[in-house]
């Protein structure tokens, strides 16, 4: 553009500039600030215009910014295009012809250098969709030939590099995004005014609910079919508008003007591209800029910093409408009817879309043909004013469109179970004028069909799935969902879908697949349930669900049934490839990352060692995390995981005992380490009052368990009994717990402890107590099982002493400690239980507990009665004395006794053969 089309572009906006001017003093009586912003962005449109190279300014997704791409392309058709994009993004475009839209282009950092720990793991996105102006400049660069793409925004190191970092514990910026998750959003145009106040008074007065309403009904519609020069003013006006009209500083916006123009002078300056022949497309709060200070002329210096010493990886993540919406704060349903609006555009105006050659939806490939000569410019005209001072005209398509979605809501309603009929589709229609006529508006809007439909069809209780709102957006487009194509995936992607590809399924369909392996009829699909067990850990469980089957130390399934839908959940296994190359390199990373964690436990090594074994089969990883494992025991100073190590070590012991290898040398050192440990620490847990009977309970459970391998290896025992000795807890089930640990070393004899407890029955004071001391041999039969009989018998005991108001509000505590323990107390109570009660329901009535005075009562020798077998023995006894010398028994015999005599009769009495023939042997008939 010469300095004479400058200065008829600076004359023509005079007048325009004169009537803004009149408006804010006749509005505001003294313009003043009113005149300056108004006056202002009447120089930005100026400045934006006069620039050599052209500024095309879009709003992200807007249908209205893609129209106009694609016609300024074709008119135009630039060499080379400038893109307000993440420059380190390139690479990834050429890959958007393997994926289906809509998609996001990501950034992902694991592990941060240079940036907050607590910032990790970094995720950035950028959401592709087919109508928006940005995919179409990507579509017409890569399929013309001579035509260079240049991303000339900040790097996604820089966007993190200029986050505020006032807090450099919080986490870092992220906005949730549905698919897109925990990750910072980038868009091209970020067009909602940053001015709340101002928001509220254009919703009010507009009579919408949402930004995006307002945007949809006074920009999007009215541009759709307006020509370049319209369309561009009014965007550089509107985004004039929301940069003046803003809240706090304005400085990352001109720092990042300030590194797109110093790389667009870069490229310029080494290529030596004409900017006439050039577009730069960015956002319109960026078109309306001070290019007199960033633009082509600009000598001002700018140093761009440097990157941190972060790692990215990037690729592509499948997106949808809902994500885009949920990530930027778009009313549902906007990017569908942006998609809608799209749609109608191209019809209306015949024209076609930009599009990738060998992407789904494409038409064969693109036909690269050259360049021609660039059409001279045309004349600058104010078409600005017109557009400020006309209404758009209603197009007959609205009406007929508008028809056409009234019978197809009704249509759809009906197939979801709504009593609609053709009287509701005329309501609908009509119902959609009179709000648009309500609102001011000249045309029916999408938002207003939906409300319509709602209100005329919508009952009190929905009868499907899917209410009337729901419908009307999938009517409009529906929430289309995209997916990266095979060879745009990761290399780890691409291997996991080239190993299971055994099981005969189509993983990229996004419903869920059921997956049958009879490993036993074809053991070629082992490797497979290998796999799905892997991503069973590393990846969300609906991704890969198991049916039925299990995996575990020693345990082989014959038969195993997945549920699948990594189709779905594609996003994590994407992310699963920015960590390594294969499955199995990322879970090992995984576990040593765990290990190595400031924060890891003994616990969480010893279960990394059984993923190890269990997943990897890897006994040299294995071994390596149980000597981390020996390490972090030792360094412990609470026994909060007490219970977890006891469990863990206890498996993997008799896992190692079972495979006849014999013990690996750290389980050994595990074993001595845990013994010195836990019998230095029992006194201060016995004592400490945040430590639970549980704690203490494993920690006992693992030093009499383990007590035999630990002396094998040269421990001492007096440690224990020493540890034991000075343990004086004061709660009363740590106290049942000592008793219990005294019993196991013999320091106490069972006919006490019985004595204790039956005291504690009978005294009124500790009665209201008893049950925590229940409660603690409960928790004693794991390190004691020697107690099972006596815990049986105190529950029985409490049971049938205890009054109500003492046993019932305990009742909830112990069935809580049993639930804990089901698979280890519980089985061995019930056992007890069945050898101590009756067998039958009729012999309860005459049952004797066996540790009640009356079944401990001796019976007088005088009183027994006498049988005919002891008669016998009694009068024969050198047979007796020779059978037991014969067995190495000296022959004593005791008195006579109701209890001898009986045993003696039942024992005969079941096995006559051999009393008969001793009978025989000595000459009794």
């Amino acid at each position: 553009m010469t300095a004479s089309e400058i200065r008829t572009t600076t004359s023509l906006f005079a007048t325009l500039r004169d009537q803004l001017a009149d408006a804010a003093a006749a509005f505001a009586g003294d313009p003043g600030a009113a005149g300056d912003i108004l006056a202002g962005m009447v120089d930005d449109v100026d400045r934006a215009l006069s620039e050599r190279l052209e500024i095309f300014p879009v709003c992200h997704h807007s249908p209205a910014s893609g129209l106009a791409m694609v016609r300024r392309l074709r008119e135009k058709q630039p060499t080379v295009i400038y893109m307000e994009l993440c420059e380190d993004l390139r690479p990834l475009l050429d890959e958007l012809r393997n994926c289906r839209l809509p998609v996001a282009l990501q950034a992902f950092a694991s592990a941060v250098d240079g940036f907050p720990a607590s910032w990790a793991p970094l995720s950035i996105v950028a959401p592709i969709t087919e109508s928006s102006a940005e995919y179409q400049a990507i579509a017409y660069a890569l399929e013309t030939p001579g035509v260079e793409l240049v991303l000339v925004d900040r790097s996604t190191d820089h966007v993190f590099q200029w986050s505020p970092r006032e807090d450099e514990s919080a986490d870092a910026p992220a906005a949730d995004g549905g698919l897109h998750g925990e990750a910072v959003g980038i868009e091209i145009g970020d067009m909602r005014p940053r001015f709340a106040e101002l928001e509220q008074y254009l919703l009010h007065h507009g009579k919408v609910r949402h930004w995006s309403e307002w945007w949809d009904q006074y920009v999007e519609q009215p541009l759709a079919d307006a020509d370049y020069d319209t369309y561009r003013q009014v965007m550089v006006m509107i985004g004039s508008l929301f940069r003046r009209l803003r809240r706090g500083s304005t400085e990352v916006d001109e720092d990042r003007e300030r590194y797109m123009w110093t790389r667009m002078r870069e490229h310029l300056a080494a290529t030596g591209a004409e900017p006439e022949r050039a577009l730069y497309i960015c956002g319109a709060a960026h078109a309306a800029s001070r290019v007199e200070q960033f633009g082509l002329d600009s000598t001002a210096p700018y140093e761009i910093s440097p990157r941190t010493a972060t790692t990215w990886h990037y690729g592509l993540i499948p997106s949808s409408h809902s994500a885009i919406e949920e990530q930027f704060g778009l009313a549902g349903g906007a990017v569908s009817i942006a998609a809608a609006t799209w749609a109608k555009g191209l019809r209306r105006a015949k024209t076609q879309a930009f599009r990738l050659a060998g992407q789904p939806g494409a038409r064969g490939r693109a036909v690269r043909k050259p360049l021609p000569a660039a059409k001279p410019a045309a004349a600058v005209a104010d078409h600005l004013s017109g557009f400020l001072t006309s209404a758009p005209a209603l197009d007959p398509l609205d009406e007929s469109e508008l028809l056409e979605w009234s019978v197809d809501i009704v249509r759809l309603a009906r197939r979801n179970g709504y009593l609609a009929s053709t009287a509701d589709a005329i309501a609908i229609f009509e119902h959609s004028m009179l709000l648009a006529g309500l609102r001011n508006r000249t045309r029916p809007t999408p938002y207003d069909f939906q409300d319509a439909a709602i209100t005329c069809i919508e009952k009190d209780t929905v009868p499907g799935r899917r209410d009337v709102r729901r419908l009307c957006e999938i009517l409009l487009g529906g929430d289309r969902i995209g997916q990266v194509g095979y060879s745009a995936l990761p290399p780890l992607a691409r291997d996991v879908l080239d190993r299971l590809a055994p099981l005969g399924l189509d993983l990229s369909k996004r419903t869920l697949q059921r997956a049958l392996l009879d490993l036993r009829t074809d053991p070629h699909l082992r490797p497979c349930s290998d796999l799905l067990w892997l991503l069973r850990k590393l990846i969300p469980a609906d991704a890969v669900r198991p049916i039925m089957g299990s995996r575990g130390l020693g345990e082989q399934a014959i038969q195993e049934s997945w549920d699948l839908g990594l189709g779905k959940y594609q996003r994590s296994l994407v992310e699963l490839g920015y960590e390594g190359v294969t499955v199995e390199q990322v879970f090992e990373q995984r576990l040593r990352r765990a290990v190595d964690d400031p924060d890891a436990t003994a616990a969480a090594a010893l279960a990394a060692v059984e993923d190890a074994l269990v997943y990897l089969g890897s006994a040299r990883l294995a071994d390596e995390i149980g000597s981390r494992a020996v390490e972090l025991l030792a360094a412990e100073r609470t026994v909060d995981d007490a219970p977890a190590v006891l469990r863990r070590i206890r498996l993997l012991l008799n896992h190692f005992r079972s495979s006849g290898d014999g013990l690996p040398e750290w389980c050994e050192r595990f074993v001595t380490a845990g013994y010195a440990h836990y019998c230095t620490l029992l006194p201060t847990a016995f004592a400490a009052d945040d430590t639970g009977a549980g704690q203490v309970a494993a920690m006992l459970g693992f030093l009499f368990g383990m007590e035999s391998l630990a002396l094998s290896l040269g421990c001492d025992h007096t440690q224990l009994e020493l540890a034991v000795l000075q343990s004086h807890p004061e709660a009363p089930d740590k106290v049942a717990l000592l008793w219990a640990a005294r019993f196991q070393l013999g320091l106490l004899p069972l006919a006490e402890l019985r004595e204790r407890c039956d005291d504690m029955l009978v005294n009124p004071l500790v009665l209201p107590s008893f049950p925590r001391y229940l409660t603690g041999f409960v928790h004693a039969i794991d390190p004691a099982p020697a107690l099972k009989p006596f815990v049986v018998e105190l529950l029985s005991k409490a049971f049938g002493r205890l009054p109500d108001r003492v046993l019932l509000p305990w009742l909830p505590t112990l069935i809580t400690t049993l639930r804990k323990q089901v698979g280890e107390v519980v089985p061995a109570l019930v056992r007890e239980a069945g050898r101590t009660f009756p067998g039958a329901l009729p012999a309860v009535d005459s049952w004797v507990p066996p540790w009640s005075e009356t079944a401990a009562a001796p019976t007088s020798a005088a009183s027994a009665p006498r049988g005919p077998a002891t008669d016998l023995l009694a009068a024969h006894p050198a047979a007796c004395d020779a059978l037991a010398a014969l067995f190495g028994h000296d022959p004593v015999w005791q008195e006579p006794s109701a209890a001898t005599d009986t045993a003696v009769t039942d024992l005969l009495d079941r096995y006559p053969a051999t009393a008969a023939a001793l009978a025989a042997d000595l000459g009794i008939g």
